[in-house]
């Protein structure tokens, strides 16, 4: 390392100490839990531990398959409508403006809200039903997309190696549990690497665990309320774009208090946050703003989330879940080679992960990982007779 590098990091050490919060963790206090497995130590390295995680994460294959993985409307030829992709950049750009203003580590923020949501599955939060239904049938305990991110980023991404990120930084994707809203949060400060990996697992376990489960660091904690505030508004404009809603539906008393736009609705979610929790242990919005956001929810959730018009076709995705996860645990066990989970994913896994893991969980981990087009090509690919073309000589010449 030569003196530039050491001056550099120097003074990355002393920024932190002087712009952040005694509250927020600093880049030097990262764990990871190999740290010998780094081509360049953290001690050495010119980028921050927690902003060297957000570039492992978007330069993963995980990360990638964003663009493709629906939000909440799944079957609309709509280019205006939000996707995963976007969502989880609006969940890191709100959150780091809010821990700014709170003096917290934006590296840390970042690098949690860009990778909370990489293991949500086709079709969003239906999909994550249906495949939690179908391991739980195949005794394999269960599936929830945030457990998935983490497995996905400590276990499965670079054939079964992982990608070595910090524990501040997998506990706060393992936390985030945007689904749920909290008048407060109070970090889990004395959370050990142990308890993480308990909670881990535990997550595949126990039936709700992820309910119980609360961020080590106030980071995490901006993250897990930012989730809330990027989708609640944004899934309202959404909603109005394909024409499920009327802005003018909104009940008037949500929209005295936080307004009836996503910008007013993010904008005044965001500043009560700060206000109140400017110099705390904790995050937290304030009553009168907590109650009208609590309503927010449960109308997104009636008139939006559980509408029956945008469930219609429910029935359907769900038996393209069950055909694909019956048709590659059936593969498994019988090595079929030539099956798409061998040529597409378990061929690029290491030996350890297919000894350790069991059919059904693999082909739970295969669906998981899908975009929504994938997983559609996938059933045709399977279930869907081909065309012999002209006559037979044409199917030879396709082979490879």
């Amino acid at each position: 390392m030569d003196n530039l590098q050491k001056r550099i990091i120097a003074e990355n050490c002393r920024r932190e100490e002087i712009l952040l919060s005694p509250y927020a963790c600093a880049s030097r206090e990262g764990v990871r839990f190999a740290p010998e497995a780094e081509k360049i130590p953290d001690g050495e390295n010119i980028r921050p531990t927690f902003f060297h995680d957000t570039d492992k994460i978007i330069h993963s294959m995980a990360y990638t398959r964003y663009i493709d993985k629906t939000q909440v409307f799944a079957l609309f030829q709509n280019d205006h409508i939000t996707h995963r992709v976007l969502h989880v950049q609006f969940v890191a750009k709100i959150a780091r403006v809010i821990g700014r203003c709170l003096r917290l580590n934006e590296d840390l923020i970042e690098a949690i809200a860009l990778g909370h949501d990489l293991g949500h599955t086709p079709y969003g939060h239906d999909g994550e039903r249906f495949l939690n239904r179908l391991c739980t049938e195949a005794g394999i305990g269960y599936f929830c997309h945030n457990a998935q991110s983490v497995r996905f980023l400590m276990e499965i991404e670079q054939g079964g190696r992982g990608l070595n990120l910090t524990l501040q930084v997998l506990d706060g994707i393992l936390a985030h549990n945007g689904e749920i809203l909290n008048a407060r949060l109070i970090p889990d400060t004395k959370k050990t690497p142990e308890q993480f990996l308990t909670e881990y697992e535990s997550c595949f376990k126990i039936k709700d665990y992820p309910k119980q489960i609360y961020p080590m660091t106030l980071e995490g904690c901006v993250v897990r309320i930012t989730d809330i505030i990027a989708y609640i508004g944004r899934d309202i404009e959404d909603a109005i774009t394909v024409g499920l809603i009327k802005r003018s539906d909104l009940p008037p008393s949500i929209v005295r208090v936080l307004g009836d736009t996503n910008d007013r609705i993010i904008n005044t979610l965001a500043l009560d946050v700060i206000k109140q929790s400017y110099g705390q242990r904790y995050i937290g919005f304030s009553p009168d703003i907590y109650k009208a956001l609590r309503e927010l929810k449960a109308f997104n959730y009636a008139y939006i989330y559980h509408n029956p018009v945008v469930k219609s076709e429910n029935r359907k995705i769900e038996g393209l879940f069950q055909s694909l996860f019956f048709r590659y645990v059936q593969d498994i066990e019988e090595q079929n080679f030539p099956s798409p989970i061998y040529r597409y994913y378990l061929k690029k896994m290491d030996a350890r992960y297919q000894q350790q893991n069991k059919p059904a969980r693999m082909a739970a981990d295969f669906i998981a990982a899908m975009t929504d087009e994938f997983f559609n090509r996938q059933y045709k690919e399977l279930f869907f007779p081909r065309k012999f073309g002209l006559k037979i000589s044409d199917q030879r010449e396709e082979k490879p």
